[in-house]
């Protein structure tokens, strides 16, 4: 087991986590390769070697660092960037950019450039007006790329409407209104410099239900065939996204099967009675990959008991290294690591240090009756969304990121310096 209680203290990835909060200081993101690596082979078990002509993504926007990648690249697979920074970041970790798909819905034009410089295998379309400046890049450059079309599927999954991206209104996505679609479809067709190979969706984050991706699956083949009535174009590819559930609390982790089963088989259902070429298929997942692979371990400061209302304990983390409570109510457990096989058995507020009042880690966090400042808080499943939505909030550095695996620790990321904070700033001395 990744998580494991030894001699009263949390171990993960069989390392002693009082002893990283020592060596490291805190407050630190840790990421167990092992974990990691467990969910990917469970996406080789469930989807990759189980279905030919596949290939899957991680959606390096949950967790993108140049050791991910690397992890990435040993376990066969392809990542999604959605910025100049991820693929930058892909660049500097030697990632093979036919490997490289190119998401995002407002996509500069230095960014193209970048990626079409580095061969990036797979542009997916996500903008009205984004077609003509991949098309000036490429004809500057004597390039031509692969694309598909991301489209709006109009189905509302699941989840909180921060992390919904299928519903029609999204700023995600190409419209299906016909006067929109298709004419941005024949302009992709049409294009000397681009190839046009298929269709995306990515209908929302923290799914448990399959219902909502079978019926996006559905509006997805519907227009693959109005697309080769229309214009007589096949389609080579389709990439049905990602968004599959992970655990926080104790929702019930379903196996990639329950998600990917029930669309390959309509798909394949689909394509048959078309007599159409089965095309190749793509999936997304981030979240999935990397939330329970990842603690962030805290030191315990200043304890305060609002008498009658709640007791606040404070932590030196909070909202600038996991905005994810605060940004939409996220919830997270947790275990006091040096104190970890007592009975933690007091509710407190588990709180940042950030000078806002919505900073809070942990609502109702379950503690030992003696916690106390210098205990070491682990927060569990950290992994997604938090290293990669860190901020400088309050001036307070980014915290590093520790890679832990089979007992051995090392930096993944250094943690920001002050010296850094400051590097780029300026006194503008000829105004002031």
């Amino acid at each position: 087991m990744v998580k494991e209680i030894k001699n009263g203290r949390l171990y993960f990835d069989g390392c002693d986590t009082v002893e990283l909060a020592k060596n490291y200081g805190t407050p630190v993101y840790v990421m167990s390769q092992t974990d990691i690596e467990d969910k990917m082979n469970a996406v080789h078990k469930d989807f990759l070697d189980k279905y030919p002509n596949t290939h899957a993504a991680f959606a390096s926007k949950a967790f993108c660092t140049t050791a991910m990648l690397k992890i990435c690249e040993k376990n066969g697979f392809s990542i999604d960037v959605v910025s100049g920074g991820e693929l930058f970041t892909a660049i500097k970790a030697g990632f093979p950019g036919e490997r490289i798909e190119f998401n995002g819905n407002n996509k500069q034009l230095s960014e193209i450039e970048m990626a079409v410089d580095y061969g990036v295998g797979t542009f997916i379309i996500d903008g009205l007006q984004e077609i003509p400046l991949i098309e000036k890049v490429c004809k500057e450059k004597g390039k031509k790329v692969n694309a598909i079309i991301r489209i709006t599927p109009g189905v509302a999954a699941s989840t909180h409407d921060y992390i919904v991206t299928g519903k029609k209104d999204s700023k995600f996505g190409v419209p299906l209104d016909d006067d929109v679609f298709f004419p941005l479809v024949k302009q992709a067709i049409d294009s000397e410099y681009i190839n046009f190979r298929g269709l995306h969706m990515h209908i929302g984050s923290q799914l448990f239900e399959n219902d909502a991706f079978v019926k996006a699956t559905n509006v997805l083949v519907d227009n693959v065939a109005e697309i080769k009535k229309r214009f007589g174009a096949d389609t080579y590819e389709l990439n049905v996204g990602g968004g599959f559930g992970a655990i926080y609390i104790n929702e019930e982790r379903k196996p990639y099967s329950f998600f990917l089963d029930p669309i390959m088989e309509t798909i394949y259902k689909r394509f048959d009675e078309m007599g159409m070429a089965r095309p190749e298929v793509g999936i997304e997942p981030g979240r999935s990959i990397v939330a329970e692979a990842g603690i962030t371990l805290y030191t315990v400061g200043q304890i305060k008991d609002v008498k009658g209302i709640r007791k606040y304990v404070a932590i030196d983390g909070g909202m600038y290294e996991n905005i994810r409570p605060a940004l939409y109510q996220a919830e997270y457990t947790g275990v006091v690591a040096n104190k970890a096989d007592a009975a933690h058995n007091q509710t407190v507020t588990l709180c940042g240090k950030c000078c806002e009042s919505g900073d809070i880690i942990i609502q109702n966090a379950k503690v030992p009756g003696d916690i106390e400042a210098g205990d070491i808080f682990a927060t569990y499943s950290t992994g997604a969304y938090g290293f990669s939505m860190a901020s400088n909030y309050n001036s307070n550095p980014t915290p590093g990121v520790v890679l832990v695996h089979n007992g051995k620790s090392a930096w993944a990321v250094k943690p920001q310096t002050y010296e850094q904070l400051m590097q780029n700033q300026e006194i503008p001395a000829d105004i002031m």
